[in-house]
């Protein structure tokens, strides 16, 4: 009713998702889950752009890693959710399944690198540091690894003309962003304005 209650309607939906919790409370478990732990991956993979590393970001490093496989998983669970619910199937695309596999893919190898086929981190985060200050390093050879980065160049590329672009949609939802105040104030758009002062 207030613009500080749609401030605190945003947080909520942001932070919590609050209105897929209400629709489906399976559906809200695994996509909470692997936006909270993308975000922990996400901030762990900062340490690869600092020198020196931010307090935060090294206080973060060992929950970002076992976050890598609570992404995994609630990824195995929105893909299952694909095939194993029947009205999610019939709306599913071919490029829905193609997301979550790339997705999957990136966590997979990343998890990989960390736990299996160990690559040469100093190296890699030299690369990163050269790219940021025009300085080319030498990035390791290693399979995997260039594996998981030619999967995030390509997540990268795709993902402003790709369903994956959903999170700005929010912000613009009228029904989100807007005072529900209906019955004190009459909105009236540009065009019907435009109407209401022909002669």
């Amino acid at each position: 009713m207030t613009t500080t209650g749609v401030g605190w309607r945003m947080t909520r939906e942001v932070v919590f998702f609050e209105s897929l919790f209400r629709s489906s409370k399976w559906t809200w478990i695994f996509g909470w889950t692997f936006h909270a732990a993308l975000l922990l991956v996400v901030l762990r993979h900062l340490r690869y752009f600092q020198e020196p590393v931010w307090l935060p970001v090294a206080l973060i490093q060992p929950f970002g890693t076992y976050a890598g496989f609570a992404m995994v998983i609630a990824l195995g669970g929105l893909w299952g959710r694909r095939w194993l619910v029947d009205r999610v199937r019939y709306i599913s695309t071919p490029s829905d399944h193609l997301m979550l596999v790339l997705l999957l893919a990136i966590g997979v190898t990343g998890l990989g690198m960390r736990f299996v086929a160990h690559t040469d981190i100093i190296g890699v985060k030299l690369f990163m540091l050269g790219l940021m200050r025009f300085d080319w390093q030498p990035l390791p050879a290693d399979p995997v690894l260039l594996v998981h980065l030619s999967l995030v160049a390509f997540l990268m590329i795709i993902f402003p003309i790709s369903k994956l672009l959903h999170a700005p949609g929010l912000l613009f939802s009228p029904t989100r962003n807007q005072t529900d105040n209906a019955r004190e104030v009459r909105h009236v758009s540009a065009w019907a304005a435009a109407l209401d002062k022909r002669p």
